[in-house]
C-alpha cells in the first residue's frame, strides 16, 4: 500500500491532519504535522506517530485510523474517543452493515485505565505490539517502503490531507480493528498479555558463576570439528563454555553453607535470630527487623544433591531455521557436555511435537540439525510438554528459541505460565547473539549475552571426507508444496471458477489452486494487462480421461468433487478427490446433441444448452443420478456468462517449465547452470534463467533428482517447476527457487521470499525481502562454500 493510500483522511470522520505554525516539522516539511480529532482537540503530533509506526514496523501496521484512536487513548488527562466514533459511525452507517462502535469505546476505556507504567517509554511500545500485531494490514516490508518513501517525500501528506469521502468498509475496519473485548476481556487481561514483554524488575537473586576451563580435551567436540557437517556447531561449544556462567550443577534446599558468619542471613524466623538482636532497645529492634536488617541463623542441614531432572527444549520451527539453530545446537551441547556438568541432561527438539533426541554422537547431531518443523512458532508443542508430558514440578527447563520468537503472544502466555519450571530461556539470533534469561520468583532476568565471532570461528572449515556415494534406488520424495508457488504449466486440460477461486486441471492430471492477482490501485491496468500469479497443488496422479468436459465443486464435507462428462461415448461420471469415490453413468437414452455443456451453478452439476429450455441437474452427493428440469434459469444462464468470461482471464498464463535436468553444476562465471541455462542476478535486482554460455568448472554428480556437489551441498530438482538447495554448512538455510526460463524468478526460504510476487502465496506470513539481500544471503553463500571446497 503507498504512503499517500495508507495516511488517508476521510470526511466527517474522526481524525483529520491539521497544521500547528508553530511547531517546526519533522524532515523539513512543516505542514500537517498534527493529527486530530474534529472539535475534540489534538491526538499526536506527526513526528512522534512516523516515530511509533518505526518501532512496531517489525511487526506490520494495522490501520491508521485505529492505530491513531489507540495512541490517543494512551495520553494522560482528558480524552473523548466516544462521541467522535459514533458521530462517525452515524454519518456512514448503511442498513446492511453493523459497526462495532461502543465494542471499541469500551475496549479505548480499558486503555485509557491503564497504569501509566504500561504506556510509557518502551512499554508503550510492547503495549502497542501486544494489542495490535495481529491486525496488520501493512506487512513488515510494505512499512518499510512506506516510511522510506515518506523521509524522501513528506510533503506527500499534503495529498493525504485533502479529505476524501469514505466508504463504509473503511469505518468498518477502523472500528472492527478496536473491538479487542473478546481477547481483553478486562484492563488485568491486557497487563498480562504483556507480562514476559515488559521490562522486568531486578531480581534480588545472583547467578551462581562456574567459569569452565578451556583445557578439557574433548574427543566428541573434536569429532564434531572434524566433521564439515557439524563443524559449525562444534567449533562454537569451547567459545560458549569460556563464557558460560549458568550453575552446571548446584544444591537444593541444604545448599547454604555450614557454620561460621557465612551461615547467617537477615531473613528468617523468630526463634533463629541471634539473641544480641535483643539486646537492642525496642525502637531500634522494630526497625531493623521491619528493615530486614536482623540477623539469623540459617538451618543446618547437609547439602542435597539437585534432585531437579534438567531438560532442554530446541525450538526447530521455520524461523530457527539457518545460523540460530546452529546456535541453538551449540548452546544445548554446551550444557550437556560442560566439565563441570555431572547430571545427566533430556533433549527434545520442538516443533508440532516435542520430539527427544540425542547429542552424544556425531551421527547424532548431523540428524537433528536437519530437523524443521513446517509450523511458525511452538507455543502449542511447548504447552503440551508442560500440561501433558511433563506436568511434574521437579523438573528444570532451558527452552532455546530465536529471539524474534518472543513476539508472538501465544509463546510468551505460555512461557508465563511455566515460569516456575522453565528455568532459563536463552535466545539466538543470525548475527552470533546468544542472551541467557533467568526466572526466579515470578519474574524474568538477563543474566549474560554471549556475541560470537562467525567469521572467524568459521574460516576454516575441514575438507569433506572422502565417502563411496550409494548411487541408485529411487527418487528423492517431494513435499506437496513448497513456500512458495510452483509456476503454472502449459499444459491443461481445464479452467474452472469455483466461488470467486480459479483451478486448472492441469495434462500431468494434477489440480492447481492459482489466482490473479486484485490490483488495489488500478482496476482498469488489472482488467487490462492481467496480472498473474502461480499455483498450489490441491491433488496429484488423479484418475481420469483426458477427454470430454469438466467441472468442479465442494460438497458439504467441503471435499472436492470432479464432475466429467464425455459427449463422445455419452457418458457423465463423479470423482471424490479426497476420498477417491467414483461412479458414473451412461446417457445413451437421454438422446442429447453435443450443444450440451457441463457446467456447475448454486451446489449442484448441470448437463446445460441456452437454446434448449430442458436442462439436466447432477447431484452433488452419492451416485450420479440426473434431474429434468423444463423451467429457464436465468441464474444459470448468467452464472455460466460469468464464469466463461472469468476463466478466459486465464489464457495465457502458462510458463517454460525445465523438467528435464542434467548437467547440474557451477560455470566459471561463478553461477549455477540448470540444463543449459546459467542462473543470474543480472541487474542486482532480478533473477533470471538465461542460456549459459560459459564453461563448467564444477560438476555436480547426479543420483536420480538430486545432484552433490564434491562439499556435500544438493540440488533437489522438481519437474514441477521447483529446485530445492541444501548446502553442507548448516549456517545457509534451506531454500528454494523455481525452474522455469521466462520472466523474472524468486527465492524463498521456509521463512523468507525476494523476487516477483508472482510465486508469492496468496495468504502467506513469509517476510518479504529484495532479491539482491536474498541472492547475497543464500544464493551466493551456496556457491562460495563449493568454491572454497578444498581450498
Amino acid at each position: 500500500m503507498e504512503l499517500k493510500r495508507y495516511f488517508q483522511s476521510y470526511e466527517n470522520y474522526f481524525w483529520e491532519w491539521k497544521t500547528d505554525e508553530d511547531v517546526p516539522g519533522d524532515a523539513g516539511y512543516h505542514e500537517n504535522n498534527l493529527l486530530s480529532i474534529p472539535g475534540v482537540g489534538a491526538i499526536a503530533y506527526r513526528p512522534y506517530v512516523i516515530e511509533t509506526l518505526k518501532e512496531v514496523q517489525l511487526y506490520g501496521w494495522p490501520p491508521f485510523g485505529a492505530l491513531i484512536m489507540v495512541l490517543y487513548a494512551m495520553q494522560d488527562g482528558y480524552t473523548d474517543f466516544a462521541e467522535p466514533l459514533r458521530r462517525t459511525a452515524d454519518f456512514y452507517k448503511t442498513p446492511d452493515l453493523d459497526f462495532d462502535t461502543e465494542e471499541a469505546i469500551e475496549f479505548l476505556e480499558k486503555i485509557k485505565n491503564l497504569p501509566n507504567v504500561y504506556k510509557q517509554g518502551q512499554n508503550r511500545i510492547i503495549l502497542l505490539e501486544t494489542l495490535l500485531s495481529k491486525d496488520s494490514k501493512i506487512t513488515s516490508a510494505q512499512a518499510e517502503a512506506i516510511l522510506n518513501r515518506y523521509y524522501k517525500r513528506p510533503y506527500e501528506l499534503a495529498e493525504s490531507a485533502e479529505k476524501k469521502a469514505a466508504t463504509s468498509s473503511i469505518v468498518y475496519r477502523d472500528l472492527k480493528t478496536l473491538n479487542k473485548n473478546e481477547a481483553f476481556p478486562s484492563v488485568q487481561s491486557i497487563i498480562d498479555a504483556m507480562k514476559g514483554l515488559v521490562k522486568e524488575p531486578e531480581l534480588d537473586d545472583e547467578v551462581v558463576e562456574e567459569e569452565a576451563t578451556a583445557d578439557t580435551d574433548s574427543d566428541f567436540i573434536k569429532e564434531l570439528v572434524e566433521e564439515p557437517k557439524t563443524f559449525q556447531v562444534g567449533s562454537l561449544i569451547k567459545r560458549i563454555w569460556s563464557g558460560l556462567k549458568i550453575p552446571m550443577r548446584h544444591l537444593s534446599p541444604g545448599e547454604q553453607p555450614i557454620g561460621g558468619i557465612s551461615d547467617m542471613t537477615n531473613k528468617g524466623d523468630f526463634n533463629r535470630m541471634l539473641l544480641s538482636e535483643f539486646a537492642n532497645e525496642d525502637e531500634v529492634f522494630m526497625n531493623r527487623v521491619a528493615n530486614n536488617e536482623a540477623l539469623y541463623i540459617q538451618r543446618e542441614i547437609p547439602p542435597e544433591e539437585n534432585i531437579f531432572e534438567r531438560i532442554i527444549l530446541i525450538d526447530t520451527s521455520l524461523r530457527n531455521w539457518g545460523t540460530p539453530k546452529v546456535l541453538a545446537f551449540a548452546s544445548a551441547i554446551a550444557v550437556i557436555k560442560h566439565p563441570k556438568a555431572h547430571s545427566e541432561c533430556k533433549v527434545f527438539a520442538l516443533g508440532q511435537t516435542g520430539t527427544p533426541i540425542s547429542l552424544d554422537k556425531v551421527e547424532e547431531v548431523i540428524e537433528s540439525l536437519n530437523q524443521v518443523s513446517p509450523v511458525l512458532e511452538v507455543s502449542k508443542a511447548l504447552e503440551k510438554f508442560f500440561n501433558e508430558e511433563h506436568s511434574q514440578k521437579d523438573i528444570e527447563v532451558f527452552f532455546i528459541t530465536n529471539h524474534e520468537n518472543l513476539a508472538e503472544k501465544n509463546l510468551q502466555k505460555i512461557i508465563h505460565e511455566n515460569r516456575d519450571r522453565l528455568k532459563f530461556l536463552v535466545t539466538t539470533a543470525s548475527d552470533g547473539e546468544i542472551n541467557f534469561y533467568k526466572h526466579h520468583k515470578g519474574a524474568r532476568k538477563h543474566i549474560q549475552r554471549i556475541k560470537l565471532p562467525l567469521h572467524e570461528l568459521w574460516a576454516n572449515p575441514p575438507k569433506q571426507k572422502n565417502v563411496v556415494r550409494n548411487f541408485g534406488g529411487k527418487k528423492t520424495d517431494f513435499p506437496l508444496n513448497y513456500p512458495l508457488l510452483f509456476p503454472t504449466p502449459k499444459g491443461k486440460i481445464a479452467h474452472f471458477l469455483y466461488e470467486g477461486e480459479f483451478f486448472i486441471l492441469t495434462s500431468k492430471k494434477q489440480l492447481l489452486k492459482t489466482y490473479l492477482s486484485d490490483n488495489y490501485y488500478d482496476r482498469y491496468s488489472y482488467e487490462y494487462y492481467k496480472t498473474y500469479h502461480g499455483c498450489e497443488v490441491l491433488f496429484e496422479n488423479i484418475s481420469l480421461r483426458r477427454s470430454g468436459q469438466f467441472a468442479l465443486a465442494r460438497n458439504k464435507q467441503q471435499h472436492y468433487i470432479l464432475c466429467q462428462y464425455q459427449p463422445d461415448k455419452k457418458l457423465i461420471s463423479k470423482l471424490n478427490l479426497n476420498t477417491k469415490e467414483y461412479s458414473e453413468q451412461n446417457l445413451t437414452g437421454l438422446n442429447l446433441s453435443n450443444s450440451y455443456k457441463l457446467v456447475y451453478f448454486s451446489k449442484n452439476f448441470y448437463l446445460y444448452y441456452l437454446a434448449n429450455p430442458e436442462y439436466y441437474k447432477i447431484n452433488m452427493d452419492g451416485n450420479v443420478s440426473l434431474e429434468l428440469i423444463s423451467e429457464r434459469n436465468r441464474g444459470l444462464e448468467k452464472s455460466c456468462e460469468k464464469v466463461d468470461l472469468e476463466v478466459t482471464k486465464l489464457n495465457g498464463s502458462g510458463l517454460k517449465i525445465i523438467s528435464n535436468f542434467y548437467n547440474i553444476g557451477i560455470n566459471e562465471n561463478h553461477n549455477i547452470v540448470i540444463s543449459g541455462n546459467e542462473l543470474e542476478n543480472t541487474s542486482k535486482n532480478s533473477l533470471n534463467l538465461y542460456k549459459n554460455e560459459w564453461e563448467m568448472k564444477i560438476l555436480a554428480e547426479q543420483n536420480k533428482n538430486k545432484f552433490i556437489f564434491p562439499d556435500g551441498s544438493e540440488i533437489i530438482a522438481d519437474n514441477r517447476g521447483i529446485l530445492t538447495f541444501r548446502s553442507s554448512n548448516k549456517g545457509i538455510e534451506e531454500f528454494f527457487i523455481p525452474s522455469t526460463t521466462f520472466g523474472l524468478l524468486s527465492l524463498a526460504t521456509y521463512s523468507e521470499f525476494g523476487g516477483t510476487e508472482y510465486y508469492l502465496p496468496e495468504h502467506t506470513l513469509l517476510k518479504v525481502k529484495p532479491i539482491e539481500e536474498m541472492y547475497t544471503r543464500f544464493l551466493e553463500a551456496f556457491i562460495q562454500q563449493i568454491l572454497d571446497y578444498g581450498t
